[in-house]
């Protein structure tokens, strides 16, 4: 007997919504023109020469350095997405993340990690060690209280924001 061969296909709504919803990214040029925007480059500019410097040296066999190099490249790593995140303006595309707590919580622990960082930096740092690093080591330590002050005055920005965004 012959049998009927029938199809039936269903679209889901899901795939609709997705496909028309990634379809274009956006670029928020303007973004790097605010100061958020300039303390982010900064942050990422001077945090690379942060753990370059040290990574040049012997670091490994000063455990106080390895410690900065860590703090260095996570937070360096996340600023970056951070930035790619705000350049691209994927937060409007996923408005369940609370983006205003989330750079509010990520700047503040960039800056109380990179001070202690700062400090253990500069307290590590002396001739006795090895005379060859000393100029490497006290560079570093430098730029780092600088990215510390970037990520002060990014965690001030975040907490106008949400602020502005709580009271709302």
């Amino acid at each position: 007997r012959p049998r009927s061969h029938t199809v039936t296909t269903t679209s889901s709504s899901f795939t609709a919504n997705l496909s028309a919803s990634s379809s274009t990214l956006a670029y928020d040029r303007e973004f790097l023109r605010t100061v958020p925007g300039l303390l982010m480059v900064t942050e990422i500019v001077l945090g690379l020469l942060v753990w370059t410097l040290i990574a040049g040296t012997e670091y490994f066999l000063y455990p106080a350095f390895g410690w900065v190099v860590f703090v260095a490249v996570f937070y360096w790593v996340l600023t970056v997405f951070f930035l790619i995140i705000y350049m691209t303006m994927t937060y409007t595309r996923i408005p369940q993340v609370p983006w205003t707590m989330v750079g509010l919580c990520f700047n503040g622990s960039a800056f109380v990690l990179y001070l202690i960082a700062a400090i253990v930096d500069a307290s590590s740092v002396t001739k006795d060690l090895d005379n060859h690093n000393y100029n490497s080591w006290a560079a570093s330590s430098f730029f780092a209280f600088v990215v510390t002050s970037c990520y002060a005055g990014n965690t001030y920005f975040s907490f106008i924001s949400w602020r502005s965004r709580t009271l709302q």
